[in-house]
């Protein structure tokens, strides 16, 4: 029987890229919670590591406001991306299984040009896909070139050619949603190279927002705290799992749930029009400046 922990989390480890059905506990998406208000009509969207963890939540909380989805995964992670669908076509929603590794720059590009011919066009892609390696000891040293090419490739290369394909799809009101972190502002020492990306990321937000406002497309990101989702126990400690989350000022990691919200205003047209180019930090208190 698992051990009780301040967080609700017992210590537990997966290989990557990791599954929500070995998760315990397991997380909410806001498979119950999330209520749709009608918020993305008839719009179209792209959700690369849309299987699961915020991915999961940002596909269920965009078929709940009207939005049909494409998502990108491993196909390691068909398991989950068929529960995620599932969860999307009982909204009502059109959902496209596009599975692949997006770290190859045609298989990138590919999903893309999928996706918008299975949609019917392309309103809204969401870069969340990422990877990350903790389990080092010694810090600096530990880092391999395979750990970089796969963190980098994940992280940065894959939102480089899925966005350029993606413009090509893109007219007025469209827009690009980033996946930064909190480590791109207050960065932890085993996680040096994946918080180099998500710095990069806050850094290419802002400059292709300046390159495509004049197209009406808006680029924005997303920083999340700790989350819950299956990168945390597939690249992380086991023993790490009950302290995680507990540094924030609110004491818990959050849920995927908790990040659906800031997609779903980010990607409306409507209550988001005259936002471009910034960073929604969802940290559980912790500053993103």
């Amino acid at each position: 029987m698992s051990e009780t922990t301040s967080n609700g989390i017992p210590a537990q480890e997966q290989q990557p890229p990791g599954l929500t059905s070995k998760m315990s506990p397991r997380p909410d998406h806001g498979e119950q919670s999330w209520v749709g208000r009608n918020r993305l009509p008839g719009m179209k969207a792209l959700i690369t590591g849309g299987d699961s963890g915020i991915g999961r939540a940002v596909a269920i909380a965009f078929a709940r406001e009207g939005c049909d989805v494409a998502l990108s995964y491993l196909p390691e992670e068909q398991s989950d991306a068929e529960d995620t669908q599932n969860w999307i076509e009982k909204s009502g929603a059109r959902c496209f299984l596009l599975p692949g590794d997006i770290t190859d720059e045609a298989t990138a590009r590919g999903v893309v040009d999928t996706a918008a011919d299975l949609l019917g066009g392309l309103d809204v892609l969401v870069n969340n896909a990422g990877f990350q390696w903790a389990r080092r000891e010694h810090g600096i040293a530990d880092v391999t070139t395979d750990q970089m090419d796969r963190i980098f490739k994940t992280n940065l290369y894959a939102m480089f050619w899925m966005t350029q394909q993606a413009l090509t799809h893109m007219g007025e009101h469209a827009s690009i949603i980033n996946l930064s972190s909190i480590q791109a502002y207050d960065p932890s020492t085993p996680l040096i190279d994946y918080a180099a990306t998500k710095a990069a990321i806050n850094n290419f937000t802002v400059n292709l927002a300046a390159e495509v406002g004049p197209r009406g497309i808006r680029v924005n990101a997303v920083a999340p705290g700790p989350i819950w989702t299956p990168l945390q126990p597939a690249t992380k400690s086991g023993d790490s799992m009950p302290k995680f989350g507990l540094n924030t000022p609110l004491g818990r990691p959050g849920q995927p749930a908790e990040l659906a919200g800031a997609f779903v205003f980010l990607a409306s047209p409507h209550e988001a029009s005259y936002v471009s180019g910034t960073v929604v930090g969802v940290t559980g208190g912790r500053p993103v400046f």
